[in-house]
């Protein structure tokens, strides 16, 4: 891999340097590894502490996990959850990985990509993840296909139901009750006792404060006491219900005299959802989404008691940070990765790196709001804008309009552009950033080959927001969301399709889930996929108006349950190939809704 620049040559060379030379462990090291426990929130911004100076959200487990902390007051992500997740995992920019958007395949990172869990694991560590996981929801993209033992929670990128809900473990689905986050956390306590006497890695993603805002009442109703809104009441009960589920999990550590060999680090995936203004953001400029300080700047909290002293670090860090830093910590000599962006962050940890260079910190926001439809999977002529380069000092942004400066050591809410005042910075600036992204994209990105026939994982779904069709069809919820489904199939003339690939031949059933009025039984549907052809009648009629998902608030958005019916069976020859489904009579328009085609894998 060439970095054209120099600053990136020596970015990149330091990476290289930091994980070929963490030092040997001790015998006494080898027998006694330290357990991680990675804890993650989803749209959590920065202010979203009372530490952080929030007045109005009670975070006491949070506060005094802070107190006891190595933190890092300038903690940099990404501006959307998939992006960030894709980077803490690997060490990996985003686009490096393959993570274009949040959805329709392109939040998928690729499976060659070499997680946390796959190097903890090859060290003897037990791996689990508990909660949302966003970065691919076919096997091997999926947790377990990417290093971990156990997974329980969301494969995609938000779930609709936060009471009672239908979470995956371990590529199943399984019927849950009660309130998402306590279910979760009960999980990973059960991990927890499970592996306390060998070394784990526990990542528990939580997929909340992300909307939909539901959460319990007795917090909902002590937020709207307080004077805020539905909106701001459900996120700050959510994140108070987060709170309390740490504190469980940081309780079971002392239980099971387990705390002063964990390492726990907590931090967030973005910054905090919503309208500028809209909730207390610390003074900062933008939020989620945003390429701005606000969309980017994270809590980062590390606490390993006797191991890491308690401080604040003023240098900045960065998500691609967290792989080469706890390999570092777990005394892991040699990894075994693709090359890594980020660095380990230890020698801040004692101080013995009193000259800590300084660094470019890169991220693109950009995804899903400008995708359109492609007449095949390559992704050409990806928009580099909204961009952006964090240093120490400053932060070059660029949304689309040109780019920006600002002094972040002066001026921390980006209230002064200095672009004109100190352009020879800028162009440094602007000229890494273009030459990063140029890097970072040099592997064609695609939206991924929905993977077919790996042995252990028969059953296979192709979901409509991975689907490509013809003109007149959309996703019903317009953006094709995790579990959205198709609607607008009106003419024998339409086209649904998805390209796959089977790693091994055989034969599946396909069936399909869908929708559609008494007037639309009797139409003949045909399953295409290359030489080998299914057709069936719609047998039985099914046309629930669609549901409004719960919420606390004013935004809308439809759920919808579908009936599932058998079209026969096809041969899937090894290779890549086209499902695709059409209607050869049309007795009626609209012909039904389409949520999926699932194959599933049979003997002849």
């Amino acid at each position: 891999m060439n970095h054209p620049s120099t600053v990136l040559k020596l970015l990149f060379s330091s990476s290289i340097i930091v994980q070929n030379s963490f030092p040997a462990l001790s015998r006494e090291q080898q027998e006694k590894r330290p357990n991680i426990l990675l804890i993650l929130t989803d749209d959590q911004g920065y202010g979203d502490l009372r530490c952080h100076g929030n007045e109005k959200v009670s975070t006491p487990v949070l506060d005094k996990l802070a107190s006891q902390s190595l933190r890092f007051d300038r903690f940099m992500v990404c501006p959307y959850s998939s992006f960030s997740r894709a980077s803490l995992l690997t060490g990996r920019y985003p686009l490096r990985t393959g993570v274009l958007s949040v959805t329709r395949g392109l939040e998928f990172a690729r499976p060659e990509e070499v997680t946390i869990a796959e190097v903890l694991k090859k060290a003897d560590y037990a791996t689990g993840c508990f909660g949302k996981w966003h970065i691919g929801e076919h096997f091997p993209s999926t947790p377990n296909g990417q290093g971990f033992d156990e997974f329980f929670g969301i494969p995609q990128g938000h779930a609709n139901f936060y009471f009672d809900p239908q979470l995956n473990h371990n590529g199943k689905q399984v019927q849950t009750k009660g309130f998402i986050t306590d279910i979760l956390t009960d999980s990973t306590l059960s991990f927890i006792e499970k592996h306390q006497s060998e070394p784990f890695f526990c990542y528990v993603p939580f997929n909340a404060p992300h909307s939909p805002f539901q959460v319990p009442d007795r917090y909902f109703d002590k937020y709207t006491a307080m004077g805020l809104d539905g909106r701001n009441a459900s996120i700050y009960g959510m994140v108070e219900n987060v709170d309390e589920n740490i504190g469980r999990l940081l309780a079971k550590l002392d239980e099971l005299s387990l705390s002063e060999n964990t390492i726990v680090i907590f931090l967030t995936d973005n910054g905090a959802e919503g309208d500028v203004g809209s909730r207390y953001n610390a003074g900062m400029r933008g939020m989620k989404g945003s390429v701005h300080e606000g969309g980017m700047r994270v809590p980062f909290f590390i606490r390993w008691p006797g191991k890491i002293k308690p401080k604040t670090v003023d240098r900045i860090g960065a998500h691609v940070d967290l792989l080469p830093t706890i390999a570092e910590l777990c005394g892991i000599k040699k990894l075994k990765t693709l090359p890594l962006d980020g660095r380990s962050l230890v020698p801040l940890f004692d101080g013995s790196e009193p000259n800590w260079p300084d660094r470019l910190i890169f991220a693109r926001s950009a995804g899903w709001k400008k995708m359109v439809e492609y007449k095949d999977s390559l992704i050409t002529n990806i928009e580099p804008y909204g961009g952006t380069v964090r240093t120490q000092r400053w932060r070059a942004v660029n949304e689309g309009k040109g780019w920006q400066l600002y002094d972040m050591q002066n001026d921390r809410s980006e209230s002064k552009d200095l672009a004109k005042t100190f352009p020879d910075t800028l162009s440094k600036l602007s000229n890494a950033y273009d030459e990063w992204f140029v890097d970072v994209t040099k592997k064609p990105i695609s939206r991924p080959l929905i993977p077919v026939g790996y042995k252990g994982h028969p059953d296979v779904e192709l979901p409509a927001p991975e689907a490509f069709f013809t003109k007149g069809i959309s996703w019903y919820n317009k953006y094709g969301f995790a579990y959205d489904w198709l609607t607008g199939w009106k003419s024998k003339d339409d086209l649904i399709w998805w390209n796959i690939n089977v790693v091994k031949s055989g034969y599946y059933n396909v069936s399909i889930d869908y929708t559609c009025s008494d007037a639309a039984v009797g139409t003949k549907l045909q399953v295409k996929a290359g030489k080998s052809v299914t057709e069936s009648n719609l047998m039985n009629s099914y046309n629930p108006e669609p549901l409004m998902r719960p919420r606390r608030e004013n935004t809308v958005w439809y759920t919808q349950t579908f009936k599932n019916q058998s079209l026969g069976k096809l041969y899937l020859k090894k290779g890549n190939q086209r499902v695709s489904i059409q209607a050869l009579t049309n007795k009626v328009s609209p012909i039904c809704e389409l949520k999926s085609i699932l194959l599933q894998k049979v003997e002849k």
